[in-house]
């Protein structure tokens, strides 16, 4: 999701500026009706939409005229695949409560990698993890809430502070059991607060500890969405377009 799309016009599709174009992908139980916006007469821009699965879904090219019916203007497939970030978005998911698995991901932490690299790899695993369909008992915490805060233990929250994944951080704080991870200590006795501190990260640190802490701005030019119910209407700021989510 969130990867822009070009669509080309042919001579005979080139009409009008009263004229609108929008994209319909249907998939096996999700719907998207993307708006597109004009770069030229014979060129289209939009977003991709962020599916519910790994699927070819049907495309169909609309145009839109006030007083005319909708046009089918052309008709295509288009592939959703499985990419390393959904990988990983599904495996930290599973991670939750499991101190083995979340032990194993601290190795990341002794390889440093490079910032442009720690930033590609929040932006793509925080943006898989949104798309994907998390059990509505999903907690960052893990399955068993019967343990205490008492109890040291690793948490997906020290994970992403300890990489200084700022999205995934602030996607994790409005999951269930996100803002219970802040006062957890693990074995080493640091929180994901302390952590931050510890490690100079100051905007993940301000995030971690204001009660009004905003959306990081990194994410607040890209999209914003708003859910009601089976449908979710999502602004992409970047090139003002829109798009309509639905179970089909």
């Amino acid at each position: 999701g969130d990867s822009v799309i070009t669509v080309q016009l042919t001579e005979e599709d080139k009409v009008e500026d009263d004229v609108v174009f929008y994209l319909v992908f249907t998939g096996s139980t999700v719907q998207h009706c993307t708006s597109t916006r004009k770069i030229n007469p014979g060129s289209l821009e939009t977003i991709s939409p962020g599916h519910d699965c790994c699927e070819t879904v049907k495309v169909a090219l609309c145009a839109s005229r006030e007083g005319h019916p909708v046009l089918v203007v052309a008709e295509e497939t288009f592939q959703f695949i499985q990419d390393e970030a959904y990988d990983a978005a599904q495996f930290l998911a599973t991670c939750a409560g499991n101190q083995q698995a979340l032990n194993f991901t601290r190795f990341l932490d002794r390889s440093r990698p490079p910032a442009a690299d720690v930033d590609f790899l929040d932006e793509k695993v925080a943006l898989a993890f949104r798309h994907l369909k998390l059990p509505a008992e999903w907690n960052v915490l893990g399955a068993d809430q019967s343990l205490t805060e008492n109890i040291p233990r690793e948490t997906l929250m020290h994970f992403a502070v300890r990489l200084g994944l700022l999205r995934l951080t602030w996607f994790l704080l409005q999951q269930p059991g996100g803002r219970g991870a802040l006062s957890i200590h693990n074995n080493e006795g640091a929180t994901p607060v302390s952590l931050a501190l510890e490690r100079g990260y100051q905007k993940l640190h301000q995030l971690l500890t204001e009660e009004e802490a905003r959306e990081p701005d990194s994410w607040s030019t890209l999209s914003h969405t708003v859910h009601s119910g089976d449908y979710s209407v999502k602004h992409h700021r970047g090139l003002d377009v829109y798009m309509l989510t639905a179970e089909a």
